[in-house]
């Protein structure tokens, strides 16, 4: 999976089919958590909530990882100028998740938009890679798409989910084909849903989840 394809295209692409809803969504809780001490995000892609992270908590030391150099590239770039008093404290990896290995733990960890690029298998052993190096109440931030049981906005998410797998496993090769539901993988991991916001006609949500103190 690599969005480099993609990369030089990605802004104007989400602009033109969801407004700004996508970052509201990775910014819902920015402000509301503790200030973190070191900082996971993966999927980061151009930069925009990295960028709103070190700007609500400074001095924060960050691991931004993504499997895409291109969309790295853009983040490093988009960082050193709106931020550069915090680029000495973000470090860039170009990885992929399926074969990366933690080597130390975290008390925060991002993945926007992310987890809805694996299948079922995959998102089982990414979050219980992930878990692994959680501090004990350390906080989650997922903003992804949901599908509500409301009939009309289930039709409305259905039809987007469909557009947009089948153009990102063209464009970005990505395993899966359908949404999955990461809370019973996250819940299995010791990780409590804590606040929860829906939007854009509840197709998208933006979730907070706290790792229980006895999980380590």
């Amino acid at each position: 999976m690599s969005f480099d394809l993609v990369a030089p295209h990605y802004r104007w692409l989400e602009t033109i089919a969801f407004g700004n809803a996508l970052q509201r969504a990775r910014t819902c809780w920015i402000d509301m958590i503790a200030r973190p001490k070191r900082t996971l995000i993966f999927g980061e892609g151009d930069g925009r909530f990295l960028c709103e992270l070190v700007r609500a908590h400074p001095k924060i030391d960050v691991d931004c990882i993504d499997a895409s150099e291109a969309m790295l590239q853009l983040a490093r770039a988009r960082l050193r100028r709106t931020h550069p008093e915090s680029f000495s404290r973000v470090h860039f990896f170009r990885a992929d998740i399926l074969k990366w290995s933690p080597r130390i733990s975290y008390d925060l960890f991002v993945t926007h938009f992310f987890l809805d690029c694996f299948s079922g298998r995959e998102l089982q052993a990414i979050i219980a890679k992930l878990a692994s190096a959680a501090e004990p109440g350390a906080v989650w931030l997922i903003a992804d798409f949901t599908v509500s049981r409301n009939r009309f906005a289930q039709a409305h998410a259905r039809l987007w989910l469909r557009m947009m797998y089948a153009f990102f496993r063209v464009t970005a090769r990505i395993a899966a084909n359908e949404l999955v539901d990461p809370a019973p993988y996250l819940d299995g991991h010791g990780f409590i849903p804590h606040s929860e916001n829906l939007s854009r006609a509840k197709m998208l949500r933006s979730d907070v989840y706290v790792a229980a103190i006895s999980s380590r």
